[in-house]
């Protein structure tokens, strides 16, 4: 597994010694990754070193991950002004996105950020990015099992549980192209913990509500095709969730549904948080790096998953991103032309 220190600090160094107080973060609107990053470090430091005070701050998670140890225990406020000997920041790619938990990360005595995204450039007093991991739980596996960063042990069902969790959701049960070898070998060996693989595939990634179908249906019949039928986009507004009854958590899935459009390589999804406010989804093949994108406009992600917010017209909102990604469209087909694909005699 290739480490990227981002920041040049020891990477190896076991971050808990002289620690009794730690604060574990993740980004806004937690998912599945985060979630499970997060209390997965929690088990394993509270296995290791019952003595500690492990405190986990996230936005409200999804109900369907609440199942996970310590979910009950999540904060979304530091009520007590405590200052923590040590934050982790996982999952996040940039401070602020750390939302409320940023002032605890800032103020702590010291700071660790774990991560995966690309667009992570290091932050905090040691950063651990790994850009080649499938998901920060993956990455975690494999610092867990190094032993050097948090300390050696044995894997407990629970955190084997959150790992396992988190690297489905980044990987969309394995089809996505961030899958790798190193990817089956960590969710193998967390299987072997004797994990109800099934339950948590079904109940956490494929079942859906009937308000996050109709969600879903809504926003496949008004989706609209553009670029020549190579990008979709769909919109919601806060007027379609009154009108339904829903909320943000049932838009989930929505985007990956987009993006399995036959022939699109684009697809972009974004509602409204608050009027004006819009929470923006990349989903793309190989044609196009959606991080590049979202990274324009103060977001990050994968090359193949990114997202970020943006204020304005909704009109406006798509037609930036669509110029960007019809640019590096034209940029492969030119390069599709110019070396094109060898053909293979059957």
């Amino acid at each position: 597994m290739n480490y990227v220190d981002r920041l040049g600090q020891n990477t190896y160094t076991n971050c808990i010694q002289g620690v009794k107080t730690v604060a574990v973060s993740g980004h806004i609107r937690p998912d599945g990754d985060c979630v499970g990053a997060c209390l997965g470090l929690s088990a394993w430091l509270l296995d290791r070193y019952p003595e500690l005070t492990v405190d986990v701050y996230l936005d409200p998670i999804p109900e369907e991950f609440l199942f996970l140890k310590h979910a009950d225990k999540i904060r979304q406020e530091n009520e007590d002004d405590v200052v923590y000997d040590l934050c982790i920041a996982l999952d996040c790619s940039d401070p602020d996105r750390l939302n409320r938990a940023s002032r605890i990360f800032e103020e702590a005595a010291r700071t660790v950020c774990i991560d995966h995204h690309i667009t992570n450039q290091g932050f905090g007093d040691r950063s651990v990015v790994c850009p080649e991991s499938s998901s920060t739980c993956e990455l975690l596996y494999y610092l867990f099992e190094d032993g050097r960063l948090f300390g050696s042990g044995e894997f407990s069902y629970d955190c084997a549980q959150a790992l396992y969790l988190g690297i489905v959701h980044d990987t969309g049960v394995f089809k996505h192209n961030n899958t790798t070898l190193e990817t089956m070998t960590a969710a193998g060996k967390l299987m072997g913990f004797g994990l109800n693989t099934e339950k948590i595939i079904n109940d956490t990634f494929f079942r859906k509500t009937y308000l996050q179908n109709q969600l879903l249906g809504k926003a496949l019949t008004e989706s609209i095709l553009m670029l020549d039928g190579r990008m979709i986009f769909s919109a919601l507004y806060q007027k379609d969730f009154r009108l339904l009854g829903a909320s943000e958590k049932d838009t989930d899935g929505i985007i990956d549904q987009l993006r399995v459009t036959e022939g699109i390589h684009v697809a972009l999804f974004l509602y409204e948080t608050r009027e004006g406010d819009f929470k923006v989804s990349l989903r793309s093949d190989e044609a196009v790096d959606v991080s590049q994108i979202a990274a324009e406009f103060g977001g990050g992600g994968h090359v193949r998953a990114a997202g970020c917010t943006m204020t304005g017209n909704m009109h406006d909102i798509v037609t930036n991103i669509a110029t960007r990604a019809e640019m590096q469209l034209i940029d492969y087909q030119q390069a599709r032309d110019l070396y094109p694909e060898p053909t293979q005699d059957i």
